[in-house]
């Protein structure tokens, strides 16, 4: 084999393998919906499928996603925004009847062998409620400039404390 090709096909293995990762899954109750939030790394330009599903008695059920075809029950139920290096599920009516183990899948296109999930285990009685995103896990930076704005501002009088 040409060494060029094994040097090629051993670094894009690489990349599949590192250019994504899912990091964690959580769920919560948010009104009548089950929200799960999937974030992951993406350190490659290879676009990510995905693959939200819900294993109830050892059987697999698709809920939403670019791998599988969902089941007809949950795609009337179901919406997924996502932005930068997360995935937000929402199930719609959510009772007794959807609890199981949740699973987000990551796989890059192009190679179904190397994939990336996390589960979580759902049941109602035990969801917690949802509670907003704080800025402050998201990125402080924000909040440093701020502060360290504050004696400029008030040299300016721009601001009165």
């Amino acid at each position: 084999m040409n060494p060029t090709i094994s040097v090629t096909l051993l670094l894009t293995v690489f990349q599949v393998a590192w250019g994504q990762k899912v990091t964690s899954l959580t769920a919560c109750l948010e009104n009548q919906s089950l929200r799960l939030d999937c974030r992951h790394e993406n350190t490659t330009t290879v676009p990510i499928q995905y693959e939200f599903s819900v294993t109830r008695e050892t059987k697999k059920h698709v809920i939403y996603g670019t791998v599988g075809v969902p089941e007809h029950s949950y795609r009337a139920r179901t919406n997924l925004t996502y932005k930068n290096n997360i995935k937000v599920l929402y199930l719609h009516g959510f009772t007794n009847k959807d609890e199981g183990t949740y699973t987000c899948e990551l796989r890059l296109s192009g190679h179904s062998a190397i994939t990336s999930n996390r589960n979580i285990s759902v049941f109602r009685d035990k969801l917690v409620k949802c509670k907003g995103i704080s800025l402050l896990t998201q990125s402080t930076s924000w909040l440093l400039l701020l502060l360290l704005s504050l004696p400029l501002l008030q040299a300016i009088d721009f601001i009165s404390l």
